[in-house]
């Protein structure tokens, strides 16, 4: 009686529970048919869906045309059939196994990821997400919610809420993943995937991301690169290879066994794909030119390059064996002169004598871009590297670089700071010497005289028009170099000296053209500029930078088999030390310092800038097989025998010598206020 009276009572409990369950089903089916045949009818034609970035791409390549670095979200459209076979599987096993046998939805698999998340402590939509492929474009689509500004203040906000997982974001999923279930072929929806999706440093789909890792086309990859680009699905800055190259061959380990245990590698292929795990192209592996392509963009138009909506091509004058020519002597000298934690920062600038900048590096490694870049942001003290601008303002007076010049004590009242008294860096004078000894020998007490003579105005005018773009000094000090100029103004300026005379803007870009477009938009915008001093006087002052490197502070950058011109710098108290020169090619110029302005311990810009240098040549002439070639210089007649240039005191013969005397009195007279 009881056993029939518990059977009859729990068929009752499932007959009500199963007729309630069964109009549920019902209802709950024809809402979500209702709501995918809603969503059917708003899904455009499927390549519209391929391109879903927020902003466009920047593509710079190097003077022979290789890309050697992206900006924005690079990207370039493949599809499924066109992408390589081993990277079409390693996706279908990574992410959705059963891809083609599924109609869209998988609530085994959401159920079983909520049921993971749950055990490891998550919440359930936190963490692992079981969704299929196609519920997964369904995300990167945003289930079809176009971008609003009155909802989301940005692009980036958009994309952020549309990646959030909810409840209600799962719900939504499904009937737009059975839309376009419906609407679209299976290579149609996967095509939309492997195009959207991010896959790490800026890139939107296979196709970019396979370029800017290993320097290949989607089609082309190997089994182990196939599964190095699927493994970055999961998450795509935490894999990136350039992030951690080690971290993204571990997880394409994975990837590769579950290719093998799906059938799609043989166990020999995924042996030789776990022998040889993927690496990165050597444009990424060093990220060339970072800080060149960060100067690049921001010397463009910012709505075409660092807020493009478009795909933009920068043509550079980037020479990729000259850069890695100057990582590499920086890297050298750094490891083998530097104490262990040193933070003393570099810059190198190389560039042709038409101002073409051919390698850049803006600190002792490579930064992320928009790294504080110090080749072109760093304002510092010259020393004596400006001195060639004074010599270069005598010379086009009329000077001679055998022109005697006295290197004795000297004080100037300077008006507002009282007396100044200028000092060699040996505390021993040499008295009268040539023009040419002073520069060599960076003499101090020499080249006030000399910029006193010529007059502060005219020192300050040639330096301009070379191209220092900065503030500079105003009194005497100004032939020290107390101004503060970048390592890229002070090297464009001694290309100046190096191609005749003239002055030069450097230039990084050659040309900006839109993608697929044959007609620039921008061409270059720097090189070659007015005259700035005679040609003969640039010719002695190429020979007196020579005899720099001869004879003089600059020995340690003298190279074997060629002619060199450069000179020496030392800032106040040490805080910066700089070697600038040139050979008949190319145009180097070095600096060294600490960020926070501290002295430097030791270092002096004949010191270790010049071996920067040396190296950095030697580096460049070895890597291209550059012909030596002869300095555009002139060597001067024997000096004469007339007076000394002395700051006060009469010149010892010489008509032309007691004339420079009495124009030093006049301009000392000037500063003191005395007659």
């Amino acid at each position: 009686m009881l056993t029939r009276f518990l059977g009859g009572f729990f068929r009752r409990i499932f007959r009500l529970i199963w007729g309630i369950g069964w109009r549920v089903s019902v209802v709950t089916a024809l809402i979500i048919g209702i709501w995918a045949f809603y969503d059917y009818s708003t899904l455009p034609p499927v390549a519209k869906l391929y391109d879903g970035r927020s902003r466009g791409s920047v593509t710079l390549l190097d003077d022979q045309g290789k890309p050697f670095a992206w900006r924005g979200e690079t990207y370039d459209q493949v599809t499924a059939a066109s992408i390589s076979p081993y990277l079409k599987h390693a996706i279908i096993a990574t992410e959705d196994r059963r891809f083609y046998s599924e109609f869209g939805v998988s609530p085994r698999g959401i159920i079983g990821a909520m049921l993971i998340n749950m055990r490891a402590g998550r919440g359930p939509f936190h963490g692992n997400g079981g969704s299929t492929i196609t519920q997964q474009v369904a995300k990167l689509l945003c289930d079809g919610r176009p971008y609003n500004p009155k909802i989301w203040k940005t692009q980036q906000d958009y994309v952020a809420d549309c990646r959030r997982t909810t409840l209600w974001r799962k719900i939504r999923e499904v009937p737009y993943a059975l839309a376009m279930e419906a609407k679209y072929t299976k290579d149609q929806i996967l095509t939309v995937y492997i195009n959207r999706a991010y896959l790490g440093a800026g890139t939107r789909g296979f196709e970019a991301a396979s370029e800017r890792y290993f320097g290949k086309h989607a089609s082309q990859v190997t089994p182990a690169e196939a599964a190095m680009l699927a493994g970055l699905l999961k998450a795509p800055s935490y894999y990136a290879p350039t992030s951690s190259l080690e971290r993204a061959q571990s997880r394409a380990n994975l990837v590769i066994d579950l290719m093998k245990q799906q059938g799609y590698l043989t166990l020999a292929q995924a042996a030789e794909a776990h022998a040889h795990p993927a690496v990165l192209s050597k444009a990424a592996a060093t990220r060339a030119g970072g800080y060149f392509a960060d100067w690049v963009m921001d010397s463009g138009p910012s709505f075409l390059t660092n807020d493009t909506t478009e795909d933009v091509t920068i043509r550079t004058t980037l020479d990729q064996k000259v850069q890695a020519a100057a990582e590499a002597a920086m890297h050298d000298v750094f490891e083998s002169k530097l104490k262990p934690g040193s933070k003393v920062q570099a810059a190198i600038v190389v560039m042709s004598p038409d101002g073409a900048v051919r390698a850049m590096v803006g600190g002792r490694t490579a930064e992320p871009p928009g790294a504080f870049n110090r080749a072109t942001q760093a304002l510092r003290q010259t020393g004596s590297a400006f001195k060639p601008f004074v010599y270069a303002a005598a010379l086009d007076m009329g000077m001679s670089p055998n022109d005697i010049v006295e290197d004795s004590p000297l004080t100037v009242d300077v008006p507002g700071s009282g007396p100044w008294s200028p000092k060699d860096f040996d505390p021993t004078y040499m008295g009268p010497v040539t023009l040419t000894t002073a520069l060599a020998h960076s003499l101090n007490t020499s080249a006030v005289r000399i910029a006193l003579k010529v007059g502060l105005d005219n020192v300050r005018k040639v330096a301009t028009d070379f191209g220092i773009d900065s503030k500079l000094a105003k009194g005497p000090a100004l032939a020290l170099g107390v101004s503060e100029v970048t390592p890229l103004d002070l090297t464009g300026a001694y290309a100046g000296i190096l191609n005749g005379g003239s002055s030069v803007k450097p230039y990084g870009l050659i040309d900006l053209s839109l993608r697929g477009d044959k007609q620039p938009l921008i061409g270059k915008e720097g090189g070659i500029g007015e005259r700035v001093i005679s040609q003969k006087a640039d010719q002695e002052l190429i020979y007196m930078m020579n005899q720099v490197v001869n004879q003089g502070t600059g020995q340690r950058a003298k190279l074997p088999d060629r002619e060199a011109a450069g000179k020496t710098g030392t800032s106040q108290l040490s805080r910066d030390a700089w070697f600038v020169g040139f050979t008949a090619h190319y145009v180097v110029g070095v600096w060294l310092g600490n960020d926070d302005d501290s002295p430097l311990t030791g270092t002096t810009g004949g010191g270790l800038p010049a071996e920067i240098w040396h190296a950095t040549m030697v580096g460049i002439d070895k890597t291209l097989d550059v012909t030596p070639a002869p300095l555009p210089m002139i060597q001067p007649p024997p000096p004469s025998q007339t007076g000394p240039i002395d700051g006060g005191q009469t010149a010892q013969g010489g008509q032309g010598n007691y004339v420079i005397d009495r124009l030093v009195n006049s301009v000392i007279g000037a500063l003191t206020g005395k007659n």
